[in-house]
């Protein structure tokens, strides 16, 4: 069952780390158990938003594509 995606965040043509700082800023918002999906076309955030996951006790739910093909990074709150 994939987690409910309470918000998405379109960083597409951000620079990195823009893409986890937007996730951090943004995560906060969203109830305990749901998600924040960030599109980013940062060839880093494939790695930075599972690492700032691990260090920030965050559960990394996976990254799929949007309808563009822009990938799209599931994060689900869990603190």
């Amino acid at each position: 069952m994939s987690p409910e995606v309470a918000l998405e965040l379109d960083c597409r043509g951000l620079p990195c780390p823009r893409p986890v700082i937007e996730l951090a800023r943004a995560i906060g918002g969203v109830p305990l158990g749901a998600a924040v999906a960030v599109l980013a076309d940062d060839v880093a955030a494939r790695t930075d938003i599972p690492a700032w996951c691990r260090m920030r006790r965050q559960e990394y739910a996976g990254h799929d594509a949007a309808a563009d093909g822009t990938p799209r990074y599931v994060v689900v709150r869990r603190v």
